[in-house]
């Protein structure tokens, strides 16, 4: 499957640059989405809209990226994706995903990094709607939902990681829910009973989520948490602090529940520093499975790791599935698992 990446120039630009499917959807008076259909012959346009469109791509000299139309029902073998970041460690093993289940297929694929940035993004859209790709891929870097894209274009969309705000597309993302459950099932199963939490940035919904699972184990344990649940930065440094703070409170506790590995590492060196033998006194897991920190840690952090490589090979399957005409709607959310390692339980 061979495989390109593309990034398509933002739009303000020197007098002398090709028009662009935006300037064509605004000399017609019509919308992005509205001018991709009628230049790609979709159904759903009248044929007035659609000759007002293509006089005014002939009259900017406007042309597709292949430089032909595909007729009604002709698929062009193409597919977009776009990624917000190509180096961080939620978009490639998505991206990876994406590209096994697609690879059995003969489309070519188009990459596109957006950066994290909405413009960028949007630049992209139109340069795919402008190749007639058959459908597009949008894979994020949080599991926050994000505005949906459906107006921009009117090919098939799939969202990964990142969930669409509009419930009627199609999205696949972890589960962060029975994330927070897995980590205090698993610190039961150790033997411990009196487990406290140290949150992350509230303002992400991985952490609210988290929390949400992790409530719901301790509920049906009969449990409580110990202490008050804090929240702030996913960060060693965080975790540090949060446990200097359990422990100059003199809470009694035989497990934590950190809801990312950064801060499960920091609350790691400060238990050592206190004399505290882990896993006999204190269990600590952490999430994500970020092996450049879990398998550093001392000792090696469990953790509950992402499924993101699944989830790319879901997303591109059900991307496959809108393109051959069986779109899925909704959220699929993947599960979780625990990579159990020496901080909870002893392996030797």
């Amino acid at each position: 499957m061979p495989m390109s990446t593309v990034q398509p120039q933002p739009y303000a630009q020197p007098p002398s640059r090709k028009s662009t499917l935006a300037d064509v959807a605004a000399a017609a008076g019509v919308s992005l989405a509205t001018a991709s259909k009628a230049l790609n012959r979709q159904p759903r346009v009248s044929d007035a809209t659609r000759r007002k469109v293509l006089d005014a791509a002939q009259e900017l000299g406007y042309i597709t990226a292949t430089g032909t139309s595909t007729a009604p029902g002709e698929r062009s073998g193409s597919i977009g994706v776009i990624t917000s970041d190509l180096v961080g460690r939620w978009s490639i093993p998505i991206l990876l995903g994406a590209e096994d289940e697609l690879g059995a297929t003969s489309n070519t694929v188009l990459l596109n990094n957006a950066r994290g940035d909405a413009q960028l993004e949007r630049n992209g859209l139109e340069f795919f709607a402008s190749k007639n790709v058959d459908g597009i891929l949008i894979a994020g870097q949080e599991t926050n939902p994000r505005p949906s894209l459906r107006n921009v274009v009117d090919v098939p969309l799939v969202y990964a990681y990142a969930p669409s705000e509009d419930p009627d597309e199609c999205s696949v993302t972890c589960d962060n829910v029975q994330a927070g459950r897995l980590a205090v099932e698993h610190l039961i199963s150790c033997g411990k009973r009196r487990i406290a939490i140290i949150g992350g940035n509230e303002t992400f919904d991985a952490a609210t989520d988290r929390l949400k699972g992790t409530m719901q184990a301790l509920h049906d344990a009969h449990l409580e948490p110990v202490g008050p649940v804090r929240f702030n930065e996913w960060s060693e440094a965080w975790g540090r602090a949060a446990t200097r703070l359990l422990l100059d409170q003199h809470l009694e506790f035989d497990g934590v529940v950190c809801q990312n590995d950064q801060i499960a590492r920091g609350c790691l060196t400060i238990l050592r520093q206190a004399g505290l033998e882990i896993p006999r006194d204190v269990a600590v897991i952490g999430h994500d499975d970020w092996q450049v920190l879990t398998l550093d840690s001392v000792p090696p952090l469990t953790s509950i790791v992402n499924p993101t490589e699944e989830i790319g090979h879901v997303a591109a399957r059900k991307l496959l599935d809108a393109i051959n005409g069986h779109p899925h709607h909704g959220i699929e959310y993947m599960p979780c698992r625990v990579v159990q390692r020496e901080s909870t339980l002893p392996l030797r």
